[in-house]
């Protein structure tokens, strides 16, 4: 069987200095400098708390940041005349209509990356987000004759998670020789949603587009800097000249500001690209590029704040042994003055000090004893009663040394 276990290691906490210590003249500097390093440590031990609380709440709503989005646009062509030098006969071997071999052709490709930000430290990079998932919603309009190319003048794209993978791109091949204007139209993906405000109320909050909690926030700033929180009530909000002919009320209940927003709020405008395909000249070499601001989640930011909640095992563990050192060089300060306080009283006057020592003593005694003034409230009470206890093999010792004790403090009298 195992051995009793080792019983567990008391830690000291108390870190501060005894009042007799810290009031004593020849240590009063070095006390005042402690007592400050101590106070010090409070207010950055309360400081870091509370930053912690805040990232936190931070995280809790998700960091957002505004990112530009480069979009390309570029296209292709094949077995056009200028390419194959030639016009193959109508209906000749050099088409083939089940494979498309043969027939003039283009394809317009839609891509697009976020920019990476000036600046930015290897390790906050993240893995680059796909192009669609940028894109809420994609329509690409030709601009075409339907009665000759019955292929479909409107190809639409819309993003149903997570049935459709992330793309880095979106291709669109469609047969032809003739020059093409295309109308390119994005819905982007912002986060968090982002809504078109009605202009009546944009202009007197002085926004266009954000989304919904922005422009809660930017009402209630509205309100507090005009004042228009009711004195009495504060749940109520008194509609100015401005408020009023746009909710049609006199007075607006605190609680009924996200409803009344609500009705104002829009969808956003999107993004319209236009491009022109002329597949009788060589393309460009290089694709043509549009950059849009797009509201999306700061990961950067994250991964900072997250690593500033995660605390080293490391550094709790110093911190808890630097701790302890400093509580025992306390207790050893404690211990010293106690026993300075011992020797210094004995060597003032002796005499008086063993006297007041051995009625100290003797009061202990007493109380261990169960004799004295208190005989009969003690825990031993019960054992004085019985006849056999003063039979005991070390009464007569304790009665030697209470008479002892008793004869030297009537001698120094």
């Amino acid at each position: 069987m195992d051995g009793p276990k080792a019983a567990k290691k008391r830690k000291l906490t108390d870190r501060t200095l005894p009042n007799a210590v810290a009031q004593h003249p020849d240590f009063a500097a070095d006390s005042r400098m402690y007592q400050d390093l101590l106070e010090t440590e409070r207010k950055l031990d309360w400081t870091v708390t509370r930053k912690r609380v805040e990232v936190q709440d931070a995280l809790s709503r998700t960091p957002t940041t505004t990112r530009t989005l480069r979009v390309f646009l570029s296209h292709t062509v094949s077995d056009q005349m200028w390419q194959t030098g030639q016009v193959p006969p109508e209906g000749g071997d050099a088409i083939n209509f089940e494979t498309g071999q043969g027939i003039p052709a283009w394809a317009i490709k839609i891509e697009g990356r976020l920019l990476e930000l000036p600046n930015q430290r290897a390790k906050d990079k993240v893995t680059p987000r796909k192009f669609s998932t940028f894109v809420k919603r994609l329509i690409v309009e030709l601009d075409r004759d339907p009665n000759l190319y019955p292929e479909g003048n409107i190809v639409e794209w819309p993003r149903v998670q997570p049935a459709v993978p992330h793309l880095d791109g979106f291709t669109i091949r469609r047969t032809g020789d003739q020059p093409t204007h295309i109308r390119i139209i994005m819905y982007l993906e912002h986060f968090p949603d982002q809504f078109k405000l009605q202009p009546e109320l944009g202009n007197v909050l002085g926004i266009k587009e954000d989304s919904r909690v922005g422009v809660i926030q930017a009402l209630w700033n509205y309100i507090k800097m005009q004042g228009l929180q009711d004195k009495v009530d504060r749940r109520m909000i008194r509609a100015d000249e401005y408020l009023k002919p746009i909710f049609g009320v006199d007075q607006i209940p605190f609680q009924r500001i996200p409803e009344l927003v609500n009705q104002f709020l829009m969808p956003p405008d999107p993004i319209i690209l236009h491009y022109t395909i002329d597949p009788s000249v060589a393309p460009l070499e290089r694709p043509l590029a549009w950059d849009v601001e797009v509201k999306t989640e700061d990961a950067a930011l994250k991964n900072r704040m997250t690593a500033m909640l995660q605390t080293s095992k490391e550094t709790i563990q110093d911190a808890a042994k630097l701790d302890e050192e400093i509580a025992l060089h306390t207790q050893s300060l404690q211990n010293a003055h106690l026993k300075r306080t011992f020797l210094h009283s004995f060597a003032k006057d002796p005499a008086q000090f063993i006297q007041t020592w051995l009625a100290s003593q003797s009061r202990d005694l007493e109380s261990i004893l169960g004799s004295g003034p208190s005989e009969g409230a003690t825990v031993r009470a019960e054992e004085l009663k019985r006849s056999e206890f003063f039979a005991l093999p070390w009464v007569e010792e304790a009665v030697a040394v209470q008479e002892g004790f008793r004869q030297a403090a009537k001698g120094m009298q």
